[in-house]
C-alpha cells in the first residue's frame, strides 16, 4: 500500500471516537407540520415490529390526532417533573432512559431548551449523552433551528429563532429530509391540521407564506445535501478511495503573489455561487516562497483575506514544487473545479521551465481546469514575480565554488598518485566524489561546475595524449557525459530531498514552538500573566512588536506588551475598538482601517471576544507574512483558551461562594423564623383564650400584633423557601371572586379604615394556581395597599380579561413610587426612601408575593396610578394558566 492509499489518521482517530458509540438520524424539516414527527414515529414503529427495542424518550404531538395514535403502540418513558422556583414542569427523563437502555430511543424537538435544574441546559447534549452511552436515536429539527442559517432564516421571515443546534450535530447525523410542497403545507395550515384556525390565519400572513416556505424548502435541500456529501468524504478518506467522488461541486482557486490573484478569487466567489458550491483559496508554500520579498508577501495576504471576506475558506500548503502541492490538495479536497491564472510567459521560458498550468490539465484529469489570463502588468512586475527577491546570487555562494575547485585539485592529485596502481577507468570514478558532494551541498549549477571542472581535468591529466584537451578514444567520450548526467541528477535529487526537509524542519519547528508555548500557558494562573506571556512569546516567534487590549470601564486599555510605551495613536485605537466590536481583524494588512501601523487580531472563545491583540514592526512594514498566519491563528488560539479557562475557574470560584452564603443566609432565616414561630404560637393561643374569657382592648392589641408578627416570621419562612427553589406546588382551578374575598377577610384588620371596591367579574374564568401560595400573594398585596394607602382612601381590587390572559391589579391612594424605581419594591428587604414606601416593614411581602407568583408562572408589576396618586400592584396571568381551553401559540 503505498502513501497516497493508506488513509489518513484522522479517519482512524474519527473511527475510534465513533465505536461504540449510537448512530444518530435526524429527520429535518423545512417549518412546522411538514411531517417530521410523523415520519420518526412511523420509522421506530416499524423498527419496533422488527423486533428493536424502541422507546419513546419524549414526543410532542401538538394535539394531532393522527401522530398521537402512532404512540399508543410504543412504550412510551414518563417525563421527570422539574420544580422551578415552585413551578412543575416535565422534561424527558434521561436518568431513566440510560437506565432504562433501549436500542433506539425516540427524542422529538432536537433544538429544545431544557427547563432550568436539568443536567443539560439543550435537548442535543441529552442526545450526546444518549449516543455516548451507545444508543441509537432518531430525532427532529426544522431548519431555522441551525446555527449557520439562524440569519439567514431571520433575513426573510423577519422571525429570530432563540433555540438552535450547533451544526456539528448535523454533520455527524444520518439526515432524512421530510418534505411537503409549500402549496400542501398552507392547505394543511387552512384545515388546522398544523395550528388551530385562528393561529393558522395568523401564521398564513406572517411565517407561513409561500415565498417564505420555498426559501426555507431550499435551504434544508441545500443544508441536507452539504452533510451528506461531508459524510461522503470522510468515507471516502477513511476507506482510501480515489477519485473526486463528485456528488457535489467543490471548487479550488490557486492564488500567488501575482496581483492577478484577487481577480481569481473574485471569479472563484461568482462561480460558487452560481453552483452553490464551497470553495477554497489554496496557496502554495515552496522553497522560493520563503525568498520573497515583504511585497509579494503583503500580496498573498491580500488575497487570502480577500477570500476569506467573500464566504471562502483558506489553506496554505507547502511542498517541494506547485504543481505537487495543488495535485495532493486537490486529491485530499476531493474537488472537481480548480482555477488558475495563466501568466505571460515567454517562450524560451516555457520551454526552459515547463507550464504549471498544462502539467495541472495533463496530471489532475478527474478535475474540470479554468484558466484565467492574469491582469497586464508591467515588465519589471513580471520579472519580481518571477524572480525570488533575495540577496544570494541564483547561481550559488562563491565560496561554493572554490570548495569545488578545491576538491577536484585533491581528486587530481590523489589520482595522479594512484595511477601506476589503478586503471584509466577507476581515476575516473574517482571524480565522481566531487560531483557528488558539490551538487548534494551547493545546488544545481555548482554541481554542474564541478562535473565540467572534473572532466576537463580527467581529460587533461589522464586521457591519452595527456596535457591537451583531446580524446583519442573515443570511449572515453562517455565517461565525460557520466560525470555531467551525475552531476545532474545529483543536484537535482538534493534540491528535492532539501526543500522535503527544509518543510519538515518548519513543520517541526512551528510544533514544538506550540507545544512549548501552550505548557507554559498551562502553568499560568492569572490573566495578567497569560497576556504578558502572550505578548513576549508572540513577539518573540514572530520578530514583532506585540500588545494586548482587554475591555475596562473606561473603554479598551492595554493589559501587557512585548516592549516598553507602546504607543497606540487614535487611528489605532479605533481599530481595535473595531476589532472588538465585530470581532473581525482589522488594521494593517487587513481591509479595515490599512492606514493604521498596527495589525489587531481578536482573541476569541466562542463568541466572547476576551481581548484584542495588536502586532506591529519596528520599520513599519506589513506585521506578518502570509507564511506566518497559520502559526499566528494557532497561537491566538492558545492564548484564548488559556485565557478563558482563567476565566471560568474565576467564575466558579464566585459560584460557590455565593452559593455557601446563600445556603449560610437561608439556614440563617430558616432557624431564626422557626424559632420565633414556637414562642409565637403560644403567645397566640394564650392572647385568644385571655381575650375569650376577660374580654379588653389591650388583648385586642396583643392578640393584633402578635398576629402581624407571625405573618412577618411567615413571610422569613416564605422567602427562604422561594429563594432555595424549595417551594412545592399543587396547582388547581381557582376562582377570582372566593380567593379575593376570602383574602379580603383575613386582611380586615390591615384594610380597617379603607373602604374596598371590588370589580372582579363573575364570568371570569378560573385561574390554574396553588391555592394557599396565592392566598398569601393577596395577603401581601392586600397589607401593603392597607398600610401605605391614605386613611380613609378606598382600596380598588380590579380583575380584566385581555387579550393575552388576565390581569388582577390592586390599586391604592398615596403618595406612589419613585418615578423609575418601581422594579426595585419588589427586590429582598428593600423599602424604597422618599415614597409612602418608607413606612415601617421588613421589606419582603412584595418580595415574597413576586417569588410566588413567578414560582406558578405569573408575572407583577408595580407602576405609578395614571393620576399620580397612588400605586398600582398587578398580576398576570398567562393564557396557558385560564382553565378555559387556551390558545396554541405558534411553534417555529
Amino acid at each position: 500500500m503505498t502513501q497516497r492509499d493508506r488513509p489518513p489518521p484522522e479517519a482512524f482517530l474519527r473511527a475510534a471516537a465513533q465505536e461504540g458509540r449510537g448512530k444518530l438520524k435526524i429527520f429535518l424539516g423545512a417549518a412546522p407540520g411538514v411531517g417530521k414527527t410523523f415520519e420518526m414515529l412511523s420509522q421506530g414503529m416499524a423498527r419496533s415490529k422488527a423486533g428493536v427495542d424502541v422507546v419513546v424518550g419524549i414526543v410532542e404531538t401538538h394535539g394531532r390526532a393522527e401522530t398521537e395514535a402512532l404512540t399508543r403502540g410504543l412504550e412510551i418513558l414518563p417525563r421527570r417533573a422539574i420544580d422551578h422556583q415552585g413551578h412543575m414542569l416535565t422534561e424527558m427523563d434521561l436518568d431513566e432512559l440510560l437506565a432504562r437502555r433501549p436500542q433506539l430511543a425516540l427524542v422529538d424537538e432536537l433544538a429544545h431548551t431544557n427547563a432550568a435544574g436539568s443536567r443539560h441546559p439543550k435537548r442535543y447534549q441529552d442526545v450526546e449523552e444518549l449516543l455516548d452511552a451507545g444508543i441509537d436515536v432518531y430525532s427532529t429539527v426544522n431548519i431555522q433551528h441551525i446555527e449557520s442559517l439562524n440569519d439567514v432564516v431571520a433575513s426573510f421571515t423577519r422571525v429570530r429563532v432563540r433555540e438552535t443546534v450547533p451544526d456539528t450535530i448535523l454533520d455527524q447525523a444520518e439526515i432524512e429530509v421530510v418534505d411537503i410542497p409549500p402549496a400542501e403545507l398552507i392547505e394543511r395550515l387552512k384545515e388546522g391540521k398544523v395550528y388551530l384556525p385562528q393561529e393558522a390565519t395568523r401564521a398564513l400572513g406572517h411565517f407561513f407564506s409561500q415565498s417564505n416556505l420555498s426559501a426555507l424548502r431550499e435551504l434544508a435541500l441545500r443544508r441536507a445535501a452539504q452533510a451528506v456529501d461531508a459524510q461522503m468524504l470522510d468515507h471516502v478518506r477513511a476507506n482510501a478511495l480515489g477519485g473526486t467522488w463528485a456528488g457535489s461541486e467543490r471548487i479550488v482557486v490557486a492564488v500567488s503573489e501575482i496581483a492577478g490573484s484577487t481577480g481569481l478569487v473574485r471569479a472563484a466567489k461568482r462561480i460558487a455561487d452560481a453552483l452553490h458550491a464551497p470553495w477554497t483559496a489554496v496557496h502554495v508554500e515552496t522553497a522560493r516562497t520563503r525568498q520573497l520579498g515583504p511585497d509579494e508577501h503583503q500580496r498573498i495576504a491580500a488575497v487570502l483575506a480577500l477570500a476569506t471576506q467573500l464566504g471562502g475558506q483558506v489553506a496554505t500548503v507547502p511542498a517541494s514544487t506547485v504543481t505537487q502541492g495543488l495535485k495532493a490538495f486537490l486529491l485530499d479536497a476531493r474537488a472537481t473545479q480548480l482555477i488558475v491564472g495563466k501568466s505571460v510567459r515567454s517562450r524560451l521560458f516555457e520551454m526552459r521551465h515547463g507550464s504549471v498550468v498544462d502539467r495541472l490539465v495533463r496530471e489532475t484529469p478527474g478535475v474540470a481546469v479554468h484558466v484565467l489570463p492574469f491582469e497586464e502588468e508591467s515588465p519589471s512586475a513580471i520579472g519580481r514575480a518571477q524572480l525570488p527577491s533575495s540577496t544570494m546570487s541564483p547561481w550559488g555562494a562563491p565560496s561554493g565554488y572554490l570548495w569545488t575547485f578545491a576538491w577536484v585539485v585533491a581528486v587530481t592529485l590523489i589520482g595522479s598518485g594512484l595511477f601506476h596502481i589503478l586503471d584509466l577507468g577507476n581515476v575516473g570514478m574517482l571524480y565522481l566524489v566531487p560531483v557528488m558532494a558539490a551538487a548534494s551541498l551547493f545546488g544545481l549549477r555548482t554541481g554542474l561546475f564541478a562535473g565540467l571542472a572534473s572532466s576537463l581535468a580527467y581529460n587533461f591529466f589522464f586521457l591519452p595524449p595527456t596535457g591537451t584537451l583531446t580524446i583519442s578514444n573515443p570511449e572515453n567520450i562517455i565517461s565525460i557525459f557520466v560525470l555531467l548526467g551525475v552531476a545532474f541528477v545529483t543536484s537535482q535529487l538534493t534540491s528535492h530531498v532539501r526543500v522535503q526537509a527544509d518543510l519538515a524542519a518548519a513543520s517541526a519547528r512551528t510544533n514544538a514552538a506550540l507545544a512549548g508555548y501552550l505548557r507554559h500557558l498551562t502553568s499560568l494562573k492569572d490573566p495578567a500573566e497569560v497576556a504578558h506571556a502572550a505578548c513576549e512569546e508572540i513577539a518573540r516567534l514572530l520578530s514583532l512588536r506585540v500588545v494586548m487590549l482587554e475591555q475596562g470601564s473606561a473603554g479598551l486599555s492595554i493589559k501587557a506588551s512585548s516592549h516598553a510605551g507602546p504607543n497606540l495613536e487614535t487611528m489605532e485605537m479605533a481599530a481595535a475598538q473595531w476589532v472588538k466590536d465585530t470581532g473581525q481583524p482589522a488594521g494593517r494588512g487587513t481591509g479595515t482601517l490599512t492606514a493604521s501601523d498596527w495589525r489587531f487580531q481578536p482573541v476569541q472563545a466562542g463568541d466572547r471576544i476576551l481581548a484584542v491583540l495588536g502586532l506591529a514592526q519596528e520599520d513599519g512594514r506589513d506585521p506578518v507574512r502570509s507564511d506566518q498566519l497559520p502559526l499566528l491563528g494557532s497561537l491566538i488560539d492558545q492564548t484564548a483558551l488559556a485565557l478563558e479557562r482563567l476565566r471560568l475557574e474565576s467564575e466558579m470560584r464566585d459560584i460557590d461562594a455565593m452559593q455557601e452564603r446563600e445556603r449560610l443566609r437561608s439556614a440563617l432565616l430558616s432557624s431564626v423564623s422557626h424559632d420565633l414561630r414556637t414562642p409565637l404560637t403560644s403567645v397566640l393561643a394564650a392572647a385568644g383564650e385571655l381575650r375569650r374569657k376577660y374580654p379588653d382592648p389591650l388583648l385586642d392589641t396583643l392578640e393584633g400584633e402578635a398576629t402581624r408578627l407571625n405573618r412577618f416570621v411567615a413571610n422569613l419562612l416564605d422567602m427562604a423557601r422561594v429563594e432555595a427553589g424549595a417551594l412545592k406546588l399543587h396547582l388547581e382551578p381557582v376562582d377570582l371572586t372566593d380567593a379575593v374575598s376570602g383574602a379580603v377577610h383575613d386582611t380586615r384588620r390591615s384594610l380597617d379604615g379603607h373602604p374596598i371596591e371590588l370589580n372582579v367579574a363573575p364570568d371570569l374564568p378560573l385561574v390554574m394556581v396553588d391555592p394557599q401560595l396565592f392566598h398569601h400573594c393577596l395577603l401581601n398585596l392586600f397589607d401593603n395597599a392597607g398600610r401605605y394607602g391614605d386613611p380613609g382612601t378606598a382600596i380598588i381590587i380590579h380583575a380584566k380579561r385581555t387579550i393575552d390572559g388576565l390581569v388582577l391589579s390592586v390599586i391604592d391612594c398615596g403618595m406612589g413610587l419613585p418615578a423609575g424605581r418601581e422594579a426595585e419594591v419588589f427586590e429582598t428587604f428593600r423599602r424604597l426612601e422618599g415614597s409612602d414606601r418608607s413606612a415601617s416593614g421588613t421589606g419582603l411581602g412584595l418580595a415574597i408575593v413576586k417569588g410566588f407568583a413567578e414560582a406558578m408562572g405569573m408575572t407583577v408589576k408595580a407602576q405609578n396610578r395614571d393620576d399620580g396618586h397612588g400605586a398600582c400592584f398587578s398580576i398576570d396571568f398567562p393564557e396557558r394558566l385560564l382553565v378555559r381551553p387556551p390558545e396554541e401559540t405558534l411553534d417555529i
